[in-house]
């Protein structure tokens, strides 16, 4: 019954609002019985004093019994509703209209009367009940100063005091059942009407509110079911909790869709990667191992010219697949690592330098130019000067495999802003449009590709690798049969100075 937020809302709605209802009653029924009490006491505040005006009621500290029983025959004529004790100046009852044996208070406390008679407090002030041992009622109270004298002065006290009980027994016993059913009456009607009223608006205000919610999670187990995310009849501008739930779960739902594109591809990359890896790990192997048997079925009959040969091609092929199980494992290392590697200026010129002189023998042989055009003034670049080389000699040994004779491979470095600008450009065949977007792609060879123990397909993705851990990217313009521009950018040490601090 409560699993749906709304029936906890609905429930704790009316909880609240039974509690509201029956402390409304409560404190009705207390504030309508002291503000009653205020008002007997505010109307007879005057009614002891008036008493003990008319009637001499104690001479020199005795009572007067013919005038006290006129006062109280008086009152119980007029209103006998109220009962009057005749106190001494200690609060010692002396004498009382109430019935007799009916009293059960020897002495009445006097700090209220000292309190009415200051007026120090607002009222109601109760005071003690003769009738009861441990009530208190409303009173009206007046003091009974010595003949001749308006009132007590300090060398003359009162010699009592007259204390009336605003409400006897009787008149609660009469008044008690008309009020309470009175106020009850009243309060319960308006409660229970506040209450109904108020939990119906309550209830469809709720309902309002949770229809988005059960809109959301009906989207959300849509979601989970079929991955299929429905559009929404929110306002996009909301800006109240629920809103913003559903655009946090729309981003989510967003991201959880590109991450799950991203896996498919991934997955599709990887089952390309483990069919090339199989495929390039077999050629070599498979050539290696033709050549060892043939070598072993032919021992001694194979002239030393043919063996020799045999041998060549073996340990060439050998070459091919170490390079092959390196370059894979260089590439699974750069893909591995999550911080950035540890950078440090260096001389950019130098690099480049050192790097065109290794493939300098390697060009002439396929009788290739390869220039170095470094500036003789250029800042240091930050980097990793291990990974920038490795960058280097991919992109060459790329430009070299892909420059027919004649050709030139030429390596420019040039100051852009604060970064460092390298270029690689040769005059070979050329990459397709269509083959450009993917040359970055571990194992992939566009139509212009060279043999497989030319090269495994990895050396720009390496470099490309290398770039991203750097912070940057290589970019590649080509034109078929003119020729291959590829350039990336490398921070200047001068443009980060906490970087080369460090």
């Amino acid at each position: 019954m409560f699993r749906t937020l709304y029936a906890k809302l609905a429930a704790v709605l009316l909880g609240l609002f039974l509690l509201f209802g029956l402390f409304h009653v409560a404190s009705t029924v207390v504030t309508t019985r002291l503000y009653l009490q205020e008002v007997d006491q505010h109307v007879n505040r005057e009614l002891a004093s008036s008493l003990a005006k008319e009637e001499i009621l104690m001479t020199n500290g005795r009572i007067n019994r013919k005038a006290l029983e006129r006062v109280f025959h008086q009152l119980m004529v007029i209103n006998p509703a109220i009962e009057v004790y005749l106190l001494d100046p200690t609060g010692r009852i002396l004498a009382f209209s109430a019935p007799p044996g009916t009293v059960k208070r020897e002495r009445v406390d006097l700090q209220p009367i000292r309190d009415f008679l200051a007026r120090s407090r607002r009222m109601p002030i109760l005071g003690d009940d003769p009738r009861g041992s441990d009530r208190q009622k409303v009173f009206s109270v007046a003091e009974l100063p010595p003949r001749g004298s308006a009132r007590p002065t300090a060398s003359t006290p009162p010699q009592g005091f007259l204390y009336v009980i605003l409400g006897s027994e009787k008149y609660e016993a009469e008044a008690a059942p008309l009020r309470g059913s009175y106020v009850l009456r009243q309060s319960a009607r308006a409660g229970i009407a506040v209450v109904i009223l108020t939990c119906i608006a309550g209830l469809v205000l709720f309902r309002a509110l949770t229809g988005r919610l059960r809109s959301l999670t009906s989207r959300v187990e849509r979601f989970t079911k079929d991955g299929t995310l429905e559009s929404a009849a929110t306002s996009s501008i909301g800006r109240d909790e629920i809103d913003q739930l559903d655009r946090e779960f729309r981003r989510m739902a967003d991201r959880i869709g590109e991450q799950v594109r991203e896996l498919k591809e991934t997955d599709a990359l990887r089952r390309e990667l483990v069919a090339n890896v199989s495929h390039d790990l077999r050629t070599p192997l498979a050539a290696l191992r033709g050549y060892l048997e043939t070598l072993l079925l032919k021992e001694g009959t194979l002239p030393p010219e043919k063996r020799r040969a045999y041998l060549e091609t073996a340990a060439r092929h050998s070459e091919s697949l170490g390079q092959l199980v390196s370059e894979l494992f260089e590439l699974a290392t750069l893909n591995s690592r999550e911080a950035p590697p540890e950078l440090e200026p260096f001389s950019l010129a130098e690099l480049v330098s050192d790097v065109t002189q290794k493939f300098r023998l390697a060009a002439e042989r396929k009788r290739v130019a390869l220039r170095a055009t470094p500036p003789t003034e250029l800042p240091f670049a930050l980097g990793n000067i291990a990974m920038i080389e490795r960058v280097l000699e991919n992109l060459i040994d790329n430009a070299l495999r892909y420059t027919p004779a004649g050709g030139s491979v030429t390596v420019s470095v040039e100051q852009a802003d604060e970064t460092l600008l390298v270029k690689v450009l040769d005059t070979g065949t050329g990459i397709a449009a269509e083959d450009l977007p993917r040359i970055f792609d571990r194992f992939y060879r566009g139509r212009s590709g060279e043999p497989k123990e030319d090269g495994a397909g990895l050396g720009l993705a390496i470099a490309q690798r290398i770039l991203e851990l750097h912070g940057g990217r290589i970019e590649v313009e080509s034109t078929p049969g003119a020729g291959s521009r590829f350039r990336f950018q490398l921070s200047s040490a001068a443009a980060a100075p906490a970087a080369k601090a460090g």
